[in-house]
């Protein structure tokens, strides 16, 4: 009665879909976001990283938390569903409003952000970085710092509307100073002006950022078979109760005897479970 138990599957516990396997990538063509990845024109592209099966997995977690907490006023436990599909049409956010508001059916537009400007990935002098100058207030202040006032006022780009309609031209202008200096130099100037910016990483410098080390994203564990193993850290900080990783992930039943001990179950009892193959 009190038991909250959560399944997922690809495409929901019922409805026409049912039965048909998931896979990641078949969520992500199905949910829409194959369709904006990408160049335009260059076909549907698929995310880089499983992001149906992720997100999933996530909107699960959060189903059974508010289960439990409900269940806190209930006294009464319930079945949690997650699917590839709803999870993937979930993750499209804004994407999906343009659609389902003003039926504007969202297009591949590459690294361009599709309703602000200028807004994705620019050129330096040695490589490429992401700009985030949405908003006015942030294209004031990159025109200044950029030594070009005189973009605040110009007709074809004073609104975020317009910069996105001449996205081509404003990119252009901006592009053109930005080579002239290094992506280390844009970085921190636009970041100290208060445009948000940041440099193009391969995992390698991903994990090597001050940052993302003060952040300690990664832990290391001893696996009884494999020895020591560095695996990606909790994400979430917990101000009074932080997570710590302790192990590896175990074997299968790893810790089944621990479980069921804690269940009240005795040595006799699992052996006997252990004979019938019921564990």
């Amino acid at each position: 009665k009190r038991i909250v138990y959560a399944s997922i599957s690809g495409f929901g516990q019922d409805g026409p879909y049912r039965e048909r396997p998931g896979f990641d990538q078949i969520a992500q063509g199905m949910g829409g976001i194959m369709s904006v990845t990408g160049h335009p024109g260059q076909g549907p592209i698929r995310a880089g990283l499983a992001v149906a099966d992720s997100s999933t997995g996530l909107y699960a977690a959060l189903g059974i938390m508010v289960a439990l907490l409900e269940r806190q006023q209930s006294g009464v436990g319930q079945w949690v569903h997650a699917s590839l599909l709803h999870s993937m049409i979930a993750m499209m956010d804004f994407q999906a409003a343009r659609y389902l508001n003003d039926n504007d059916v969202p297009v591949q537009v590459g690294n361009s952000h599709p309703t602000s400007a200028p807004m994705g990935l620019f050129e330096a002098s040695d490589g490429h970085f992401n700009l985030g100058a949405s908003g006015n207030g942030s294209w004031i202040r990159l025109c200044n710092l950029l030594g070009k006032p005189e973009w605040i006022n110009d007709p074809e780009l004073s609104t975020e509307k317009l910069r996105v309609k001449n996205r081509a031209r404003c990119d252009a202008m901006i592009n053109e100073i930005f080579r002239t200096r290094t992506v280390a130099h844009w970085v921190d100037a636009l970041n100290e002006a208060g445009v948000p910016s940041g440099p193009i990483y391969t995992l390698d410098q991903t994990f090597a950022d001050p940052q993302v080390q003060h952040l300690q994203a990664t832990a290391d564990v001893q696996h009884p078979k494999l020895g020591k193993l560095t695996l990606l850290n909790q994400t979430v900080k917990l101000s009074r109760t932080p997570a710590k990783l302790v192990a590896a992930t175990p074997e299968r039943g790893g810790h089944t005897d621990e479980v069921l001990t804690e269940l009240g179950y005795t040595g006799a009892d699992i052996a006997r479970f252990r004979a019938a193959g019921v564990v």
